[in-house]
Parts: structure tokens; sequence; C-alpha cells
């Protein structure tokens, strides 16, 4: 390729030369011919071969100094290819460069062209230009350079740069062989001078003129003219840049940067010169500062003193933020620090460099406090002054990170460091294109401070934290949280406190190495280094964080500036200077709570509620809720205002996001320093109850907020996002407090007391006064922080008691938590030693102390509780050996907590009694929750715990004989502490009684009865009694040898009884507590109150119940004469003693006794029922039987309702167990039974009714003296005789009559529990026993027609029962009665079937007139139904048998009632829920059933004609469809047909037809039935004789009817239910053959079978007249007519 690009070229060489360059054209085509001659092998053959032919490059030559432009272009770009390719012949690169500057003056591609082959010039013939050569390189550049045209000027300045930089590059190239390289001359040195190879002596020249050409004087190797001091400035600066080793290994050359460079930028910077020079030589000063100090230590100490000077204040702004900048580089380089500090600050004689700087930060930060904000605390930076004011003051309230003004653009100038406004895209030194100086923000200068800051911090950090562990790997631990999470600008949500392995080791985290402790170390010296570096600059660096602490921030500058400071004062601690490491946390903690803020919380203007006692515990964090509201957000607004007023406003103080980083910050600093604080923790301590007072203030202030100040909406945006930073920010710093008290488990014994002192120091520390306008001081002294306080317990105008109360309660607060995070180290060692008997002494004094508050006091005694659990519950995984001491430990702990309560005078204090009370409730409280925890792993201290539990009661109720009082309530110290101490009682009762020693149950006997007679809280009472069972229980399960004889239950007294059971034989001793146990139980009987009594009662005797099956025979006829006979005797003595008018007893106390007594009477019948075969089996048994029963007989006299109801039910309970067929065994003998029945059959005891109660019910009463019932009839069963039974039923039904109403429903559906009883009692009596069917049957009688005969009640009269339910009932039963004894001739002459008959009809009768509905059969339905059945069974016998006359006609009159009865129906009385068609049908389904049965017997020659007449009578009026007029029909007197032939008036109003007209059809056809013609029988022709007149009226009428009415409607057709009747009619009396005997004959007139239509002849032809429109009728009229003329022969 580059052989044709050469050939090419020299062709148009020759072409272009033809004419006037004769040796061009020669000299190029000897060049083309070489060039041709050439063997085409590869690029770098012909390289090789044309470097062996000096002439080639002749045309080329000689081309370039002809000045002609198109022969030196064609030159240039064959010159530059050759130079490419290494084809340029070495022995003339000389004349080569000659041409190269021979053509600088033609075109801009020719000087690009040779731009670009010097590069690589220089690069492939690096061993040849050398010297002159170089030098002649260079001066092509700078002739070049000088061009006026950009590109080339720009182009020949990067050549130029690349050159010199290639230049020191061989000298780097010639170092690594410099054994083989000679030495060709010489260079002066600080020391003399020094020989020098090709190489470095080029790069000296070279360097030297750049800076004699900088210094614009004549160069001495270059043959320039001069270059641009801004270009020569950038040159020395690139060779500084990219080959600073050079001038560390070379003499020569840190020679020049001492007599040339350094004293020319010294000189330079001590002028005015202009910008783009002067950030050059700034530039080039940074990197020799970086790079060469250590060989310019004079240069530099001047350098390092310029710069702090340039930093007055009267210098320009750009200069001094180019010299800032410098030393924000210089600061970001911590061994550059170290370096400067080593070979300044520490040398005697040298001047502090570094201090003057970091002073110099102290005189920038203070000299415009405008400028940065600065006020009395830091706030948000603002762009100008007039911004809104609620939402600037609202932000500068709150401080909240990232909150920056929007009026950015602003002209005004900006007050604050901001990211906005404080900084530059571009830096001054970095803006080498400028040659005006920028615009610098004036607060640019306090960015770049922070910044220095920032990174002198960090340096010191990063170098001396590893060195504090050397043993471990670097892992993120605590130290590295506390450097990056932790002081995050961003803080993390807390997590919950993890659950603590109570068995690590205490020392886990030993304290930190100190740095300065390691001799050994490699780095001693540099550690040694850093702590003078602390020692001196820690003043100044103080200083200027305190400043800008104060100052307009926003938030990443505030917590840069935050992080700088904590890591200062971390590596100050680590260090163990205890001098700046306690200065920078006070200062910390004073912008963690500004002194301003104290002053306002302490000297309130308007006093706040005071703060009432609580049970939560108070911190910052339970309290900074009342910050986090808008209403309190407004009310902070008025405190800042820029001025950054001194006064005190009248808002409410609150701290701000900042304050809470700052207190962060502090609080990490303890974590990360703990151990080594020693007496510091009254600083970050303090300065944490401080936060917590200001949180606390501002929280009673939120409740009360201001109204003046009116945020606008954009004020209210903002403040929905400053709540939630305060929010997060707040968990933030809960988190590092907790982080903080939990770090203390890794602390040693002495370290640990330390932080315990400082919390009791910062606990309860009395103030005297102040001078008036005192101020609060640093937090570094703790002892006098609080404001002056006189009277700090009593609640005034002054808020400084309240405020006190919050500080203690802090301090209790954080005592208890650590004591908590330490409960290991507290239970492991020695209590003197671990401070757990100065924790328990401190928190005991402080909770019983009556000149404390109550809050206060009530905090202590939580903190104690809290701390004895953890304890308590630590405890659990060691041995029994190692837990029981300690154990012991904390029940003593508890005990001495409440041994103030002996004193006299606390008993008497009014003032503090209340707060005794709450105060010992906690410790009631905290003794229960111990035992929940670890009772089962006590094995001592059980009577310390006794004790406790008794401490609430002032005195026991057992005199020194040991005798009971007589049931005297125990009187307590207060009812709130019953509950709480009974709660441990519970516990160990249901527990934990296997674990009491034998000497602790007579304790437990007596405490039980102390909580069963005190009368503060009767539930406890009551459950106390249960107790008594549990133990008693658990006295028998824990020896098999437990037995009781009667000695032992009769013949001891308690003071013998107690001291049995104090002894070594189980069996007597656990008999004798058992009895001991009874005693007090039945001492407690006795009491006043119903439920505790009843409950007592019941115990008792379930005690009974539970040793029954120990009792022998003998043992129970002891227990049943002594304490239940006994018993009942007490009942009915009280009882009678209530029933005296005379007595004082109130109704309630009367009520009570009766709920006693049949509590007893239930007791006492369970226990005899369960165990009657043993008490049976005794002799004494009858005797006892009788008793019983006489008791029973005195508890019916005196007539109470509930005990005459649990006396039967006892008696039936009773007799159910006895006699079982089942059982071998006769309880019961003939003489007991008749006691029994005696009892119950002594007529049934009336009850009148309690005339003051609302509402009488004996239901329950007669159901329980029913239910008796049937266990007597079991028993005497084979005894049973007509007069007991009639006695029975008498009972029975006496009982049912006087039964009340049901109390919550009426038996009408269903039943009564008791009138189902008295049915099935019925049900059982025997029936084979003569008399009792008759009898049975007319009590079920009575029964049914009970609902039916029902009076309405006078208002005076209790309600009754409706009895529909058991008439219903007892129909059915009277039904099976009466057809199972059907051929009974007794029930027919004794009347009981006739009394049947005569209830089944009432029912049948009314039918909807029984105004009581019911939802399931109606009581009419279920009467006809078992009607008809009785009648199905009875008529055969009735028919066939021969009973009296007067019996037969008093059975038939009732059966015709009830067939009437099933016919008609008053239809207007139905209710709506009925269905009339349904009804209907079934009546006329029983009907045919019932004509069935009675036809023809109801013709019978015994029963009276008017029985028949009233059925023909009644068929003939239900017949009716359409019902006449009264003038119509009949009256008294006349006879029935009298008025069947008068004409009536006509009318045209329709009368409706009878809504059961299916039964008047029926009823119609039952006349034509009983008049037909069929076997003459006398009993027929009786009832055709009965019926006929009534079917000729009936017949009559109709069409009367129809005479009268039809002419008057004309044309109009009759209605069709009249026509149809009118049909109906006619057609049957066609058809009829009448009974011949039935209708006497007409005068003058024979018929046999047709008389009836003889009787209406007349008006059937009337009838003709009036049917001339009606064909069909007319028909019908027809053929009646000719039926009557058949009878006459016609």
């Amino acid at each position: 390729m580059t052989a044709q690009i050469l050939a090419s070229e020299l062709g148009n060489l020759i072409q272009e030369s033809k004419r006037k360059h004769t040796d061009l054209r020669n000299a190029a085509e000897k060049s083309l011919e070489e060039l041709k001659a050439l063997r085409a092998t590869s690029e770098a053959q012909i390289a090789a071969d044309l470097t062996q032919r000096p002439n080639f490059v002749t045309p080329f030559l000689i081309a370039c100094g002809t000045k002609n432009v198109k022969f030196t272009g064609i030159a240039i770009v064959c010159l530059q290819r050759l130079v490419v390719s290494r084809a340029l012949p070495r022995p003339r690169l000389r004349e080569v460069l000659e041409a190269f500057r021979e053509a600088t003056s033609a075109g801009l591609d020719v000087q690009l062209k040779i731009l670009q082959a010097l590069p690589s010039l220089l690069q492939n013939y690096a061993d040849d230009l050398k010297g002159d050569l170089l030098a002649a390189a260079l001066n092509i550049c700078t002739i070049l350079q000088a061009s006026k045209n950009g590109i080339v000027n720009n182009t020949a300045a990067a050549t130029l740069q690349q050159l010199v930089v290639s230049v020191f590059d061989k000298v780097v190239a010639e170092d690594k062989i410099a054994l083989e390289v000679p030495t060709i001359g010489e260079a002066p040195t600080e020391n003399g001078t020094v020989q020098l190879r090709a190489a470095a002596l080029d790069a000296y020249r070279v360097f030297n003129d750049l800076c004699l050409l900088t210094e614009t004087q004549k160069p001495q190797f270059l043959k320039s003219a001069g270059i641009p001091q801004t270009f020569g400035l950038e040159l020395i600066e690139s060779v500084l840049t990219n080959h600073a080793e050079i001038f560390l290994t070379h003499p020569e050359q840190a020679n020049i940067l001492r007599v040339r460079v350094m004293p020319f930028i010294i000189s330079s910077l001590s002028q005015k010169l202009n910008f783009a020079v002067t950030v050059r030589i700034v530039r080039i000063l940074y990197s020799l500062l970086r790079r060469h100090l250590s060989i310019l230590p004079s240069e530099g100490e001047m350098a390092l003193g310029l710069l702090t000077h340039m930093l007055d204040h009267d210098t320009a702004l750009w200069k001094r933020s180019l010299c800032m900048e410098v030393l924000k580089g210089i600061f970001a380089e911590a061994a550059l620090i170290r370096r400067i500090f080593a070979m300044y600050d520490a040398q005697d004689g040298r001047k502090a460099i570094l201090r003057g700087l970091v002073a110099a930060f102290v005189r920038i930060s203070t000299e415009k406090p405008a400028v940065i904000g600065l006020g009395a605390q830091s706030t948000i930076p603002v762009a100008r002054q007039d911004n809104s004011g609620s939402d600037q003051a609202m932000l500068e309230a709150s401080g909240v990170a990232g909150i920056i003004s929007s009026s950015v653009g602003s002209n005004e100038p900006a007050s604050g460091i901001s990211t906005q406004w404080s900084t530059m895209r571009v830096p001054c030194i970095d803006q080498l294109d400028k040659t005006e100086p920028p615009s610098v923000p004036e607060s640019y200068i306090y960015n770049l401070t922070l910044v220095c800051i920032s990174g002198f911090s960090e340096g010191l950090a990063k170098f001396i934290l590893p060195l504090t562990v050397p043993d471990r790997p670097r892992k993120k631990g605590r130290q590295s949280e506390v450097e990056t999470k932790d002081s995050d600008s961003t803080p993390g949500i807390p997590e919950p406190r993890a659950k603590l392995d109570r068995r690590s080791s205490i020392k886990k985290n030993p304290v930190h190495v100190n740095p300065l402790t390691l001799t050994d170390h490699p780095l001693f010296n540099d550690v040694k280094i850093c702590a003078g570096i602390v020692d001196e600059c820690w003043p100044a660096i103080l200083a200027t964080c305190s400043t800008f602490l104060y100052a307009a921030l926003d938030s990443e500058y505030y917590h840069g500036l935050v992080r700088s400071f904590q890591k200062f004062t971390h590596v100050a601690g680590l260090l163990r200077l205890s001098t700046p490491r306690d200065a920078f946390l006070t200062t910390l903690g004073k912008a963690a709570v500004p002194p301003n803020l104290l002053t306002a919380v302490n000297t309130p203007v308007t006093p706040p509620p005071p703060a009432t006692p609580t049970g939560e515990k108070p911190s910052m964090f339970s309290n900074a809720k009342g910050l986090l509201s808008v209403d309190s957000l407004v009310s902070h607004a008025g405190m800042s205002d820029r001025g950054r007023q001194s006064s005190v406003d009248a808002t409410a103080p609150s701290l701000n996001t900042r304050n809470l980083l700052c207190l962060r910050a502090l609080l990490n600093l303890g974590i990360a320093l703990g151990p080594t604080l020693d007496a510091a923790w009254v600083i970050i301590l303090g300065t944490l109850q401080q936060a917590d007072l200001v949180l606390f203030s501002s929280t009673k202030s939120a409740r009360t907020p201001t109204t003046s100040q009116k945020p606008n909406n954009q004020s209210e945006n903002d403040g929905s996002s400053l709540l939630a930073n305060f929010g997060t920010e707040i968990k933030a710093v809960e988190t590092a407090a907790s982080r903080l008290l939990e770090s203390t488990i890794d602390f040693p014994n002495d370290a640990f007391v330390e932080v315990v002192t400082a919390l009791c120091a910062l606990f309860g520390k009395e103030e005297t006064p102040k001078a008036e306008g005192s101020t609060i001081s640093s937090p570094s002294s703790p002892d006098a922080r609080r404001p002056s306080i006189t009277h700090r317990r009593i609640h005034s105008i002054n808020t400084a008691p309240s405020t006190q109360n919050q500080e203690d309660l802090f301090a209790l607060a954080k005592l208890g938590d650590v004591a908590s995070f330490n409960i290991d180290r507290l239970m492991v060692y020695d209590p003197s030693t671990s401070g757990w008997g100065t924790l328990t002494s401190e928190l005991i004094a402080a909770a019983w102390s009556p000149s404390r508050p109550s809050s206060v006091r009530l905090r202590a005694a939580e903190i104690l509780v809290r701390l004895i659990l953890e304890a308590a519950t630590a405890t659990l995984h060691m041995a029994d050996d190692d837990r029981s001491p300690i154990q012991l430990r904390l029940l003593e702990t508890l005990q001495r907590a409440l041994s103030p309560l002996d004193s006299d005078e606390r008993r008497t204090s009014v003032s503090s009694h209340s707060t005794d009370i709450d105060a010992h409730k906690i410790v009631l409280d905290g003794l229960k929750s111990m035992l929940e925890q670890c009772g089962e792993t006590f094995t001592s201290g059980w009577d310390i715990a006794f004790d406790i539990i008794g401490s609430v009661f002032v005195e026991d109720n057992f005199r020194d004989d040991g005798s009971i009082k007589e049931s005297k309530a125990t009187t307590t110290r207060s009812p709130r502490l019953i509950r709480s101490s009974f709660s441990s009682l519970q516990l160990i009762c249901s527990d934990f009684l296997s674990s009491l020693p034998n000497s602790c149950f007579i304790i437990l006997v007596d405490t039980l009865y102390n909580f069963c007679t005190q009368d503060d809280d009767l539930n406890i009472s009551l459950t106390t009694v249960t107790f008594f069972w549990v133990l008693s229980d658990f006295i028998s399960g824990r020896t098999s040898e437990f037995t009781l004889s009667p000695d032992l239950i009769l013949g001891s007294s308690e003071p013998a009884l107690a001291k049995l059971a104090s002894g070594d034989d189980l069996a007597v001793s656990d008999a004798a507590l058992w009895m001991l146990l009874l005693l007090r139980l039945a001492a407690v009987t006795t009491d006043e109150r119903l439920e505790l009594r009843n409950s007592a009662i019941q115990t008792l005797l379930r005690i009974f119940d539970a040793y029954g099956h120990q009792l022998s025979p003998e043992a129970w006829s002891m227990c049943l004469q002594s304490v239940m006979f006994n018993l009942l005797s007490s009942i009915e003595s009280q009882l009678e003693e209530n029933s005296d008018p005379d007595s004082f007893i109130s109704e309630k106390d009367r009520t009570g006794w009766n709920e006693t007594t049949v509590v007893v009477l239930s007791g006492i019948t369970n226990l005899l029922a369960d165990y009657l075969d043993v008490l049976s089996s005794h002799p004494t048994f009858a005797r006892s039987w009788q008793t019983l029963l006489d008791h029973f007989n005195t508890l019916l006299d005196f007539k109470v309702l509930e005990i005459n109801t649990a006396v039967f039910k006892a008696l039936q309970k009773l007799l159910s167990r006895g006699n079982l067929e089942e059982k071998s065994q006769t309880n019961f003998d003939r003489p007991a039974l008749d006691l029994a029945w005696g009892l119950w059959s002594q007529s049934l005891p009336v009850i009148k009714p309690d005339p003051s109660a609302k509402r009488f019910d004996n239901q329950n009463y007669l159901t329980a003296y029913v239910s008796a019932f049937p266990e007597i009839c079991r028993l005497i069963q084979a005894d049973l005789s007509a007069e007991r039974v009639r006695t029975i039923i008498t009972l029975l039904r006496e009982a049912i009559q006087q039964a009340s109403a049901a109390a919550y429903s009426a038996d009408i559906e269903y039943l009564t529990p008791l009138q189902a009883q008295v049915l099935e009692a019925l049900r059982m009596i025997r029936t084979d026993i003569g008399g009792v069917p008759a009898a049975l049957i007319s009590q079920v009688a009575e029964f049914v027609a009970l609902a039916f005969d029902r009076k309405e009640p006078s208002s005076s009269e209790e309600k009754r029962p409706t009895y529909v339910a058991l008439s219903k009932a007892a129909m059915i039963v009277l039904e099976k009665l009466i057809v199972s004894h059907s051929s009974d001739h007794d029930i027919y002459a004794s009347g009981a079937l006739s009394s049947s008959l005569t209830a089944l009809a009432k029912p049948i009768v009314l039918k909807y007139s029984f105004q009581i509905t019911t939802k399931s059969m109606s009581p009419w339905k279920q009467a006809t139904t078992s009607a008809l059945a009785i009648l199905e069974s009875i008529l055969p016998v009735l028919t066939k048998s021969g009973f009296k006359d007067e019996a037969i006609r008093s059975l038939w009159t009732s059966i015709v009632t009830i067939g009437n009865g099933i016919t008609t129906a008053e239809s207007e009385d139905a209710p709506e829920t009925v269905s009339i068609k349904d009804d209907e049908a079934f009546d006329i389904s029983a009907f045919l059933k019932l004509r069935e049965l009675i036809t023809p017997a109801l013709g019978s020659s015994i029963i009276p004609d008017k029985t028949r007449r009233m059925y023909t009578e009644s068929l003939f009026h239900t017949s009716l469809i359409h019902t006449p007029q009264p003038q119509e029909l009949p009256q008294l007197n006349q006879e029935l047909l009298a008025t069947l032939y008068q004409q009536r008036k006509g009318r045209t109003v329709d009368p409706t037809p009878s809504p059961r007209s299916k039964m008047s059809y029926v009823c119609f056809d039952e006349l034509i039935s009983l008049i037909t013609v069929r076997d003459s029988s006398e009993a027929r022709i009786k009832l055709a004789q009965a019926a006929a007149p009534y079917l000729i009226l009936r017949a009559g009428l109709t069409l009367r009817a129809y005479i009268a009415d039809q002419p008057l409607r004309g044309r109009m057709p009759q209605p069709l239910s009249q026509r149809r009747e009118l049909l109906y009619i006619l057609k049957a009396l066609v058809k009829l053959r009448c009974e011949p005997e039935a209708i006497p004959a007409a005068p003058g007139v024979e018929s046999e079978e047709k008389k009836h239509l003889h009787r209406l002849y007349s008006l059937l032809a009337k009838a003709v007249r009036s049917a001339s429109r009606d064909q069909e009728v007319l028909e019908w009229l027809g053929k009646a007519l000719d039926e009557v003329g058949m009878e006459f022969g016609v």
C-alpha cells in the first residue's frame, strides 16, 4: 500500500515538474526507478529497503525547498507516509526536520500533515531524536502553535504537549535500563551537579526551557521565540501530573521545581494576575503539594502559608474559592494531611501549617453570619428574605431534611448553604477555558469549608477505626454501623428489639483497643500523628462545626456536618483523648437540645395542665406523638423568624428533625465508645433526658394549640410531609437509644456501674434556687442542669415540678431498661458487684417516698417488678441449685418492697395512701406474674409468697385458741388490692399445690378463709369457696391410706385438729387438715351474703359427695344427723323468724333465705340419692327417713312457692332411686312408702299469690308436685285402689286448675310441662280396677271441656291458661280410653260417656266462634275426628245392650248435637287464615260418615221425636242456600206449613249465596234421603215423618221466591245461584218417591209416593206462569205437573 502511494505521488511530482524544475524531476524519476526496482514482498520489507536508500527522499526535500504549494503538499504527504512506515533513512532526519520547518509556512493541510507526522517521528525514531534534533522537532510545534488559525494552533499545542510528555516517557524507559546507558552531560542540583543520560538530559533541558518560556525568558535549549504563558503553565502541569515520580527521583528536576517553579508560583500568587493564569498556577501548586511536598519542604511551607493568607476576607472571591478548592483536595487525602502535620506542626521551629489551615476555617465560618444564616438553631436555607411568613416559619421550626424554599431564582442574596446556590457545576480550578473569573456564589467557600471538614474527619476515621479491632476480621460491626447506617441522611426504620440471648458472655465484645498502646504496630507513628492532629486541631474544628451547626444548611450539608462531627468525636474517643471527646459530645448535646428550648420549657409563658400519673412508660418516643399534629406544628411557627431572637417565644418549644439527628449521632457515639466513656455518660444520658423533657412539654402544649396563626394551603401540604419525616426521625432516635442501652450488655462490670451511676445522678436531684435570668449550663455539668425548683412536688402555676417529674420518669425508665438488658449480669454476679442492691434500693426508696409525685413512685414500682420478673425468667434455664438462691433473693426483694407498709405513719398518711395502694397493687401483680412464669420451679420461698398475698389484710380473723369468729368480714387495706392478691392465690391453688411444703397448707386454709370472708369483692369470695373443694380434692388424692373415722369427725376441736394437721403421719395429718377445712367452710355458710352462703353450702355437700365412697354407713348416718339435719333445722328456724309479721327482715333477705333453703334441699337430696343404698343399709334409715319427711312437711307448712317446689323435687329424686328392678336391694319398705304417699296426698297445698309480686307463676311448683307421682305410682302400684285413684285424679285436677298461665308462652300449640305430666300420670294409672275407667273418662272429658268453658277473668283475677293444647291432647286420650273400654257398661251407666260426648260437642258446635286460633289442627276438627271414632265404637254396643232409656236419650241428644255442629258453621266468624272450602269438605266427609252411623238408628222408638226434629230442623236450616227474610219462615206459634201458600212481595235485590253451599246441597240431599221410601220400617217412617214438613217448606220457599221475584226481572235472567238451586230442587222433587206414611194425604186426593208434589201443586202452577222465558225451568215445572196429573189419572 505504501509503495503504491509513493509511486503515485512520485508520478504526480514528475508530471508537475516537467517544465521548470528539472532537478526535482530528475530526482523524482530516480526515486521512482528505485521504488520500482524493489521486490514487492511486504510493507515491512519495503520500509527496510527504503531506509537503505538515502537518496530516495531527495525529491521530497527538494520539493519542500521550492516553496511551491503543490510540490510541498506532495512532498509532505510522502514524508509523513515514510515516517509512519519507518521507511525514512536515519542519516537524513535532520534534513527532513528542516524540510518540515520550511513547510510550516504552507497551507492548512500541509501544516496539519506536519503535526500529524511529528508524534510518529518521535515515536519511531526515539533513539535518533536527541539534542538538537529533539529541539528542532519541538521548535516546529512552537512555530505552528503561533499560527493564527485556531485549528492549527490547537493541534500544535496538543502535539507539543504530546511530544513533551513523550520526552519524559523516554526518561522512564531509560531509568529502567540506567546501568546500560552512559551519561552524556550534567545538570545543576541543590547540592551541586549530577551526571545525566541522554533522555534525562533532554527532559531536563525541555522542562527548564518550558519554565523559562512561561516566565517569558529566553530558552536555552529550544530555539522558540516564545509560547503563551497559559500554555506553558498547562505544559508544566501536564508533565507534573503524568510523571510526578521523575521529579522525586531526579534531583535535577527537583531543583527546577525548587528554583524555578515554586518561586514563580509564589510570586505569581502574590500578584494580581488574571483568572486564566491564576487558575493554572493554582493547579500546578495543588499538584506539587500533593505529590512533591517531601522534596519542597520550605517552599511547601511558604505555599501553604500563602494559601492561608489568600483566604483573607479582603481577597477576591474567585481567588479564595480557588484556594479552598485546593484545600478541599488536600483535606480529602488523609495521608497528605498526616504528612503536612508531621513536616510542619510536629516539628519544632516549624510553622503550625495544619493548625493554621483549620484556624482559617474558623475565621471563614464567622466572617459573614448573615450569608450562612447563623441563628439560635439550624434552619433551612432561603433564597430571599421576603419569603412567605407562615410557610417559611414552619420550615424553619421543623428543620426537616430536604425541604428547601422554591424561590431560588430570586435576585436577592441567598441566606444559608444549599446545593441549589452554594455549589458550582464546574469548580473554578477546572475552568481552563475561561479567561475571566466565573460568577462564584457567595456561600461557595462555606460549602468548600464543610467539604474540607468532612474529608478531614473521614480520613482520620478510616485510618484509626480499623486499628481498634486488630484481632478480628474487618466486617460490618457496631462501628461500621455507626459510621454508615446510623448517620445516613435517610434514617432507617427501626427494627423491633430482638430477643436477647441471656446465655451469651457478658464480655462478648471487649473494650476497643487504644491505638496509642500499639507500640509495635508498623503504623504506630502515624497513629501518634493522628493523635497529635486531633489534639492540635480540635478547638478549631469544634469552633467551625459549632458555627455551622447553627447555620442555615440544607439536608445534605447538615447531615454531612453531623457525620463529620461524629467521626471526629469517635476518633478522639478511641484515642482516649477525653478533653476533645467531652467537648465535642457537649457541643453535640447542645445542638440536639438547644439551650433556648430548655429555657422555654422551664420558664413557660402559659401554664399547661398539671401532669397526671400514668401507667405507661414515659419516653421521648411516646411523648413525641404530641408533636405529630398540624396544630402543634403551626403553634411552633412563631419560633422561626430569621432574626434568631434570643427571647423565649410564647409558643411551645419543640425539637425538630435536625435536633433529633444530632441526638441520634450522640447516641451512636455512645454506642461506639460506651465502655470508654467513663464520666462522659452523664453528657449523653443528660442530653437524652433533656430531649425527652422538651418533647414532653411540646406534647402537653399540643393539647391546646395556638390558633392565632393560620397557615395557607401550601403550608398545610408541607406540614404533612414534615410530620412524616419527623416521625421517621423519632423512630430512628428510638432505635439508637435502644441500641445504646442494649450495648451495655457487653460492658465490663466497672463500665456498667458507671452507666448506672450516671443514671442515678440524673434521678431525683434537688436543685438550689438560681438567680433570675440565669442560663442553663452545658450538658457536661449534669449536676447543675435542671432549672431552679423550690417546691418540687406541690402543684401550682409553676410547671417546674411537672418538668422535674418528667426528668425523673425518664431516668427511671432508662435505669429500668439498662437493668433489663443486663439482667444476666445482675443475676450471675454478686449483688454488690453487679449493682442489683443499688438498683433495687433506689427503686424501692423512690416507690415509697411520700415526697415524690405519684407518677414517679408508680413508675419506680413498675420498673422494680419488671426487673424481678425478667430476672425470674432468666433463671429458668439454670440448674436447681443455682436457681433457688436467686429466686429466693427475688422474692425477698418483693417482700422488702412492701416493708414500708408496716409503718404506722404510712397507715395514717392520707396524702400518700392512694399511691401506696397503687404501688402495692403493682407488687402484687408482679408476684402473680412471677408465679405464672416460673412458679413450677420454686423450691423455697412459698411462705414469703403467702406473706405477700396476705399483706392485703389488716388483721386475721382467728383467735389464739383457734376458734372461728362468727362469720365476721375480714378487713382489707383497700378494695383495689384484693383482686390482685387473689390472682396469686388462685394460681397457687390451681397449679402449685403439689409444690407446697406441708407447713404451708395450714397457712393456705387460713388465707382461703380470709378471702372468703372479705366483703370487698363477692366474686372473689365465691371463687375462694371453690378452692376449698380443690384443696380437699388434693388432700385426698395425695395418699392412698387416707380414711375417716367417726371419732375424728365428731370428737376433735380446732386446736387439736391444727396440731394433728402438723403431725408426721400423713394419713392423720391429711384427715385433720380436711376436717379443719370443713370447719372453716362451715363458718362461711353463716355469711349474710346469699351467693356466698349458697356456694359454701354446695361446696360443703360436694366435699361430702366426693368422700362418700370412703364413708361407712355408720359414718354416713352420723353425718346425716349431725350435719345435714342440723342444717335443715337451722334453715327452718330462720324461715320461722322470717315468717314472723313483726320481724324487720327485708324482702330481699327473705328471698335470699328461701333460695338458700332450695340450695340446701337440692344438695342434700342429691347427696342422699347418690348414696341411698349405703344409707338404707343402716338400721337407723327408717328413723332418718321419718325425720327427713318431717322436715319436708315443716317446710311445706311455710307455703313458700320455691321451697315447696324444691321439696317435691327432692321427694321425686329420692323415690326414683329406690326399689329399682335392676337392683336386688329394697330401699323403701311399706311404712316408708306410706309415709311418702301420705306426704304427697295430703291434698294439694294451695299457694296464694304474693300481691307484691309482679307475676305469679306456680307452673314449676305444680310440675314438681306432679313429677313425684310417677315414682309414687311405681312404688305403690300393687297397693293401688279405686279410692286412691280418685284421690290422685282429684289432686291432678286441682293441679291443673290451680296452675297459672305459662310465663313466656301460651298453652295453645303445646302442652305446658305440667299438663303433659298430668296426662302422662293419667295414662300410668291402672284401668283394670273397677270404676277406674269411668273415673278416668270423666276426668279427661273435664279436661276436654276446660278450654271451652273459660270465663273472661276480671281485672283482679290472675291470668289463667288457655287449656287449648290440653283439650286437644285430652281428646286423643279420651278417644283411646273410650274405644278401649267401649264394652264396659259402667262408662254408659255412670254418665262418663255422656259427659265425654257433651265435652266433644262443645268445640264442634263453637267451631269458628271459638276465639283462639291454632297453627296446628283446630280443636273442632280434633273433636270431630275423636267423636266419630268414639261413635263408631259405642253405637254397636248402644243399640244392642239394654241400657236405661234415660241414658240412651241423653247419649242420642249429644250425638244429634255433634251432627248438627258438624253441618253448621258461622262463616262470618272464621279467621282470615282459615280455608272455608277445606273445612267444608272436612265437614261433609265427617257428616256423611256420621249419617251412615246414626241412620236409621236415630228412628228408634226410644229416642223422642223431639230429638229427631232437632236433627231434621238443623238439616233444613243448613240446606238454605239463600237466606230468606224472617217473615218468610213460620213463627214460633205457627205450624211449619202455615205460611207456605202466602204470596210475598217480590224484590230485585239478590241475596248472597251461602259460603258453604256444598254443605247446603248435602243437607238437602239428606232430607230427600230421609223421606225416600225404603223398607217402610218403623224407624224409617219416624225419620221420614220428622223430615217431610221441612222438605216441603224448603222447596216451597224456593218456589215462592221465584214466583214473586221473577216477574219483576222482566227480560233479565235469574241469578245463576238461584236458578241452579231451583232446577236442583225441581229435579229432586220430580225424582223423589216419598214414604207413604211420611206425609198425610190431601183432601180428596189419593197418592202413594208423590204426596209432596200435591202439597206444592199450587206453587208449581204459579211458577209456570213466571217461567215463560226460561225453557229449562218451564220444562221441569211441566214434568212436576205431569207427575201430579198422573196421580190424578190424567
